[in-house]
């Protein structure tokens, strides 16, 4: 376990292999151990340094930390990921996130252009109603509140959301909720819920990749059309098997998909654009 000490508190992450850097962010109610397995297949390609961090107000980030509602917004976590980036030296690197970490991804992206060499997307929302409504409610203080209060109403609406995930995906949500607080339970995805990169997206020039399970019920796989049109250089790749978790419903069609985003050349990248 490793930390860094940042503006708004302690910051969580783990990290390994060795090689050029690459940076994974978690989504909502969730935590770097989403990527606990690709992260160990990309570092046994002896290629790659790979970091995972815990956003505030989650994981192992989630004590600590200001409780200001400014501390749990995108642009915040953006600003989180470019403090780490700092600390440890890391001038430019690829991004990758998974769910609201996608969304914080492409938003670096955006604000520090020359900070991030490539940024991948995994069932992440460009556009923040795509989100299922359950969780667009939950953005909502006072019905947040309530579900916290009475936790037997979170898990009813987990088990309603996740009837169809595998065991492994409905453990790691259950056991990542425990560890979230409620500030940033309802104000971060209170902020997603707001977003909208739509119209921020076509100034975006480097390699972009999205990643859609086609039977996610959590974030619309339409998002996927949204990063297609938008972005210049961009790779979508739909995984027909998988809901919103495709590293671990589908994670050899996964790591290939990721690890050749990897290894093309911004050249290759250009020319295989769709319509290019």
């Amino acid at each position: 376990m490793s930390s860094i000490v940042t503006e708004q508190g302690i910051l969580h992450y783990e990290s390994i292999g060795r090689g050029e850097p690459v940076i994974l962010l978690h989504g909502w109610i969730n935590s770097w151990d989403v990527w606990r397995e690709p992260m160990i297949a990309l570092a046994k390609t002896g290629c790659y340094r790979v970091y995972a961090l815990d956003f505030w107000g989650f994981g192992d980030s989630a004590t600590g930390v200001r409780t200001s509602s400014a501390s749990f917004r995108i642009d915040s976590y953006v600003e989180m990921v470019n403090q780490f980036m700092q600390v440890l030296g890391i001038q430019q690197t690829p991004i990758f996130g998974h769910s609201m970490g996608g969304t914080v991804a492409l938003q670096m992206a955006l604000t520090y252009p020359h900070s991030v060499s490539k940024v991948a997307v995994v069932g992440s929302p460009v556009v923040g109603t795509s989100l299922n409504p359950f969780l667009q409610l939950a953005g909502y203080g006072s019905i947040a509140k309530l579900i916290w209060r009475y936790p037997i109403i979170l898990h009813s609406l987990m088990r309603i959301l996740l009837a169809r995930d595998s065991k492994k995906v409905r453990s790691m949500i259950f056991r990542d909720v425990q560890r979230t607080t409620i500030e940033s339970f309802f104000r971060s995805i209170g902020d997603l819920r707001d977003t909208d990169l739509r119209e921020d997206l076509v100034h975006l020039n480097i390699p972009t990749l999205g990643i859609y399970g086609t039977k996610d019920n959590i974030v619309s796989p339409s998002n996927a059309h949204l990063l297609n049109k938008n972005t210049h250089l961009n790779q979508v790749a739909l995984m027909a098997h998988s809901r919103h978790f495709p590293m671990i419903d589908e994670p050899e069609a996964f790591m290939q998909t990721l690890d050749t985003f990897l290894q093309n050349s911004h050249e290759e990248e250009l020319v295989s654009k769709p319509g290019g």
